[in-house]
């Protein structure tokens, strides 16, 4: 892509991000919203190719959907609050405006263009996709979490975990694993967003570090598919072995700075009485272990193909810098968590 075009679309993408937060007006929102999902689509079919193209007819229909109901569903509420204002939402169009908000997340059972659109789109859109993308509506509806229905918010919650998890199983496409993985931690942070909002919004900025952790390490070795990995151990040692690490604080395990996250979730639904729903959730969030531990399985057990040493590039990967901060970060947050709550 043509590097001003390349500029003018990421420009495109900040102010879009910077409006919606910016806002405390549905129309507002609703144009941030709009020029976000217009200013991503050129990056998805910057390669030529059919599977690009068909993703981007596929989350331009999603997305122009989910607009549309937020569009009508503000109106019919100014029509009757006489307001705008995000906060002032009347009962029956908080529900629409949550739907439409979880739609365009990603969330189950509104998940379905999510792992069909970032597999047919590169790597580094991907990374748009899961990570910026996702901040101006789950800003959006952390401002009407005090309106939104608590059943709905479970009720979404579970079935993201659950289909995050169970999707995944069978995948060997890395984007998709990675896809399915971002359903599951949107999953756990709409659970427990009627409880404690800032709890929901330190989980999102962790799953944000982590992901994009991800997608650099992806990016550096440029694998896609699970069968690419066994073979980039000889190439680059120590991206693959944090790259392990990273899956690892994917999947919540202590010391790593994915536990954190989880682990207060668990505290806070304890201390709401909900032991029952912390007992369903631990148990939905098993599925999402088996996948992340069989693709650590992979990096690390599997031997890489025989290759005639002349044609092996030992150690060929360049790391960035960019790569390394946010690996790091996504590693060694778990000691510094009660801080950043305490900042929250």
């Amino acid at each position: 892509m043509n590097p001003t075009a390349l500029m003018i679309m990421l420009l495109s993408l900040a102010i879009g991000t910077t409006m919606t937060l910016m806002s405390h007006h549905w129309l507002l929102a609703w144009i941030g919203l709009e020029i976000n999902t217009l200013a991503i689509i050129p990056l998805m079919t910057k390669t030529p190719h059919p599977r690009a193209i068909e993703a981007a007819t596929k989350y331009f229909l999603t997305q122009a959907s989910a607009s549309a109901l937020i569009l009508f569903s503000a109106t019919m509420n100014a029509w009757k609050t006489g307001e705008w204002s995000i906060t002032l939402l009347s009962d029956p169009y908080t529900i629409t405006l949550s739907m439409a908000l979880m739609m365009k997340l990603g969330l189950a059972p509104l998940h379905f263009w999510l792992p069909e659109v970032i597999q047919g789109i590169p790597l580094s859109t991907g990374l748009i996709l899961s990570t910026w993308q996702k901040i101006a509506p789950m800003t959006l509806l952390l401002q009407i979490s005090h309106l939104t229905d608590l059943k709905l918010l479970i009720t979404m919650g579970l079935t993201s975990i659950l289909i995050g998890g169970w999707g995944g199983i069978n995948q060997t496409q890395l984007r998709k694993i990675m896809a399915f993985s971002s359903i599951g931690h949107l999953g756990w942070m709409v659970l427990i967003l009627k409880f404690n909002p800032q709890l929901t919004l330190f989980n999102f900025l962790l799953y944000i570090t982590m992901t994009a952790a991800m997608f650099f390490s992806l990016m550096s070795i440029s694998s896609t598919k699970i069968s690419e990995i066994s073979s980039s151990w000889p190439k680059s040692p120590i991206l693959v072995t944090t790259m392990m690490l990273v899956l690892l604080s994917l999947a919540g395990l202590p010391p790593l700075t994915g536990f954190s996250p989880k682990l207060l979730i668990i505290l806070e639904l304890a201390k709401q009485n909900t032991l029952l729903l912390a007992s369903v959730t631990m148990l939905a969030s098993l599925l999402a272990l088996f996948f992340y531990l069989r693709l650590t399985y992979v990096m690390i057990l599997t031997l890489p193909p025989h290759i005639p040493p002349s044609s092996t590039h030992w150690r060929t990967t360049k790391n960035s810098p960019l790569t390394a901060t946010m690996t790091t970060l996504a590693l060694l947050i778990f000691p510094l968590s009660p801080t950043f709550m305490l900042i929250m």
